[in-house]
């Protein structure tokens, strides 16, 4: 990994080290200095970077050192997973490009005019950026080609996959010629991003920029209770904490459904998982978790076995696991990607060698709060500002992130900013919309089409 940190040192031409001294850029940014090296040779790469760590440059000065500005063809794309991050990434790539004359950087997305679209189209922009869903629509009218591209940018990989874009993306990688340069940035490595990095790269370079304070840190609180007051104590902690999202750890399957059902006759929005629940139904449930229509999951080890959430607060042990490693598989689902994390565990008497067992794992000292220590107001439900709405379609009956994107915003008269995450599955669909708008939606759709047809829809309760 490279530790040039001053922009002469790259092999730039002198006009953009000129245009980068008149934009402030005095020195290369952490991801700047391992990824320019690397991405100016060529090659592949898989950066892992959060938003505001100058990734948009480390890209932007790398493609535009390959364009070549006196041939009139799309020569670099950049897909983005919204609107907003595209039009963030046009202004900085037309900002870098200032040095190079006659460059065209053109945005394609949705909630624009097509026909404007098509008509700026019509001279082929050497730049394209934009959003998945638009793109393969003018890949399928045959406005936008991309026989000639030379780099693929696909930034901020990990979300776009979250909002359901995986296909999109495959579809339009599939139209790009085999021997271009294709650079992923994500904020987070889940598996689904590292098995798209294998799908569209050749041996890329992978680059981890992680300052000091981004190392994962969870701060562990241990309670002594009895059996009995275990539940109390969970309402209080949650209502105490508010978390955005919570799991809380079960050793049995009997106690993962009381816990849930206790939790939900309070009105919080929890959802239980567990090894009697049929694929489809579990399905659902970490669809629901996932795009923050539940914030409580209640659940045993064997069920949330490849449970991949990125932001979880807080994880709670119900009941103790016996074995060490179990304790920190579990408590590790919580501080990802550098966020702080909370494992707050119940103990009852008897299962204090569990906790000395821990401690002789960890080689540390487990420290222990008082019931005292939280609020002892009334129990406040903690309720979640999404709703999941489930539509009867999916793959198989060609359902695209974007087209529902598109009829809830078009149609339907929402704003993107009242739509979260998107999932599609084979014959499902899922989308979680802002509480206050889930009726609206709901009614719009049923009333209304995607691509042209009609879907039963529901809300999930």
């Amino acid at each position: 990994m490279s530790t040039t940190l001053s922009f002469s040192d790259l092999s730039l031409p002198k006009e953009q080290i000129t245009n980068l001294n008149e934009l402030g850029y005095q020195q290369m940014t952490p991801v700047q200095a391992a990824a320019l090296p690397v991405i100016l040779q060529g090659k592949d790469v898989v950066a892992q970077a959060k938003t505001g760590s100058g990734k948009t440059a480390a890209f932007g000065i790398g493609l535009l050192a390959a364009i070549a500005a006196n041939e009139f063809r799309t020569q670099a794309l950049v897909l983005c997973p919204t609107r907003e991050l595209a039009d963030q990434v046009s202004k900085e790539l037309r900002r870098l490009a200032r040095y190079l004359p006659n460059i065209k950087v053109l945005t394609l997305c949705g909630g624009q005019p097509m026909g404007l679209q098509v008509d700026s189209l019509a001279h082929p922009a050497h730049i394209i950026v934009g959003t998945p869903g638009r793109i393969q629509d003018h890949l399928r009218k045959g406005n936008l080609k991309l026989d000639d591209l030379k780099i693929l940018v696909l930034d901020e990989a990990d979300r776009m996959l979250d909002m359901g874009f995986s296909d999109e993306v495959i579809n339009i990688i599939s139209q790009t010629p085999e021997q271009r340069q294709t650079l992923l940035f994500s904020a987070t490595y889940p598996s689904d991003i590292e098995k798209m990095s294998a799908r569209v790269q050749r041996s890329p370079e992978r680059i981890i920029v992680e300052s000091a304070d981004d190392r994962i840190h969870i701060e562990q609180q241990f309670f002594e209770v009895s059996s009995s007051q275990r539940i109390g104590l969970l309402q209080k902690i949650l209502s105490h904490y508010q978390p955005q999202s919570c799991v809380v750890f079960s050793n049995t399957k009997k106690d993962c459904q009381e816990i849930a059902d206790v939790l939900s006759a309070e009105g919080s929005s929890v959802l239980a998982l567990h090894g009697d629940l049929e694929q489809r139904d579990r399905e659902r449930v970490l669809v629901q978790f996932a795009n923050l229509s539940c914030r409580i999951l209640v659940a045993t080890d064997v069920a949330a076995r490849g449970l991949d959430i990125k932001e979880l607060p807080l994880v709670v042990n119900f009941g103790l696991p016996y074995d060490p490693e179990v304790y920190v598989h579990r408590i590790g689902r919580t501080g990802r990607a550098g966020a702080e994390g909370m494992a707050l565990s119940f103990c009852t008497p008897n299962e204090l060698p569990r906790v000395h067992a821990i401690e002789d794992y960890l080689s540390e000292t487990m420290i222990w709060q008082s019931v005292n220590t939280l609020n002892h107001q009334d129990i406040q439900p903690v309720v979640a500002d999404m709703m999941t709405l489930n539509i009867d379609g999916g793959r198989k009956a060609k359902m695209r992130a974007g087209d529902i994107l598109g009829a809830l915003t078009g149609d339907a008269g929402l704003t993107a900013a009242e739509v979260g995450k998107i999932a599609i599955f084979d014959t499902q669909a899922y989308v979680a919309i802002r509480r206050k708008s889930a009726k609206t939606a709901l009614e719009r759709l049923r009333n209304g089409k995607i691509k042209g047809k009609n879907y039963r829809v529901w809300l999930i309760k």
